[in-house]
């Protein structure tokens, strides 16, 4: 049965009042909450992980792929690691009341900038109930409303989640609806959600490209484009081959499921005799398919010739596009011609070159000799993240607290009239 918009716009009502509720609250008391929250998670173990079970067993019995499988399915350890993510987040700074920017105007009014909760935050993410808890986490401490629409495959598993997260948040005296799960199961509530601007302040995808994709063209809420990360690794004519071929292994090899692992390898032609045999021979040590260019096949004519559609490719594999280029501004070129905007490295000890790669690389991370895999919140020394935004308005990069809020404008004046 199809979802009707009338149920999806009631979450969203009930949500607007509660973030209304929320947005005043100390940080001693989100922080309580979460605190609370986590120690509900272990609580009430035995409940999630039964629901949990339910999805992996129809899982497995449609026939969902082992990796996917891997990402539903909650353990006690897993919930111990979400548990002690909300422990963590109650750490953090709150980012809201932080002045930006203020001064004292000619005319003696005190003006300052100052964060503020975005509102009501809407969340579509695929099969990762880890996301559920994340999600509810940074939203209630930055302030927000969260509306979670995870996908059907995780229903029951996000259910069980978002009843302990409610319990604890009003057992602690913050409102319930602060968290809540979009009804319906079905693309239909989806859409309903995509249509409530002015309801919901803005909506953020977690997935692949595909939802992230659809989503950014069918909302008429405003989105921040998250997580699709087809990064690159440049070793220029004047890089430690070494690091080099540490670095380009790394980012391939040390997790390949997750965005900021490094999908194409660019070498500069310089350095390509001496280095293509050293890197072709790690990358197929560690497991990793090479599709390559003519350069590269030459040297290892078992590598996949590779296409315009390795070149677009966030492989989220065990793969590799490899590409031999003419100089820094070919291996430029190529990035803004295929890169998502995610991460690109440059391994290099010029100081110059290294300079000009970051001024024209347009991306939301640029490392110079190190692993793409660094572009994460927390190994940024940021805390959680709700995702990492490749687009240019709001937020770039990893979204921690501070990237949820907005800002307010407060001018103090003593009955000052505009003459």
């Amino acid at each position: 049965m199809s979802t009707s918009a009338e149920a999806v716009r009631d979450v969203a009502v009930r949500a607007r009042a509660a973030a209304a509720q929320l947005a005043p609250t100390s940080r001693a008391d989100k922080d309580r909450v979460l605190l609370a929250m986590a120690d509900a998670l272990l609580d009430r173990s035995v409940e999630i992980l039964a629901a949990n079970a339910e999805d992996v067993d129809a899982a497995r019995a449609a026939g969902t792929a082992g990796a996917m499988v891997d990402r539903l399915t909650l353990t006690p350890a897993r919930l111990e690691a979400m548990a002690a993510g909300l422990r963590q987040v109650a750490t953090l700074e709150d980012p809201v009341g932080v002045v930006v920017r203020g001064s004292v105007l000619p005319n003696g009014i005190r003006l300052s900038q100052v964060r503020v909760p975005l509102g009501v935050v809407g969340i579509i993410y695929e099969a990762r109930p880890n996301v559920t808890v994340d999600a509810a986490g940074l939203c209630l401490k930055s302030g927000n409303a969260v509306l979670l629409r995870g996908s059907a495959s995780a229903a029951r598993s996000n259910a069980a989640l978002v009843a302990v997260l409610r319990d604890a948040a009003a057992a602690g005296g913050l409102p319930a609806d602060a968290v809540q799960l979009v009804p319906g199961l079905d693309h239909e509530s989806v859409k309903h959600l995509m249509r409530l601007r002015g309801l919901v302040d803005v909506l953020i995808p977690r997935g692949g490209a595909g939802l992230i994709r659809a989503v950014v063209e069918e909302s008429t809420v405003p989105v921040i484009e998250t997580g699709v990360g087809n990064c690159h690794v440049y070793v220029d004519a004047e890089a430690d081959l070494d690091q080099a071929l540490a670095i380009t292994v790394n980012a391939k090899a040390q997790r390949v499921s997750v965005c900021n692992s490094a999908e194409t390898l660019l070498v500069h032609r310089d350095v390509a005799a001496a280095f293509l045999p050293r890197v072709l021979a790690a990358l197929r040590e560690a497991g990793v398919t090479v599709h390559g260019d003519e350069a590269v096949r030459a040297i290892d004519p078992a590598a996949v010739p590779a296409t315009d559609d390795d070149w677009a490719a966030e492989y989220l594999s065990l793969d590799m596009a490899v590409r031999v280029v003419e100089s820094l501004d070919d291996a430029v070129a190529h990035i803004r011609r295929w890169s998502s905007g995610h991460t690109e490295a440059i391994v290099t000890r010029s100081l110059r070159a290294s300079q000009r790669f970051v001024a024209t690389c347009d991306s939301a991370a640029v490392m110079v000799n190190a692993s793409t895999r660094f572009t994460d919140g927390e190994r940024f020394g940021m805390g959680a993240e709700i995702g990492i935004s490749t687009q240019k308005l709001h937020a770039r990069g990893p979204m921690g607290l501070p990237e949820l809020t907005s800002t307010t404008w407060v001018g103090i004046g003593d009955g000052h009239l505009v003459s």
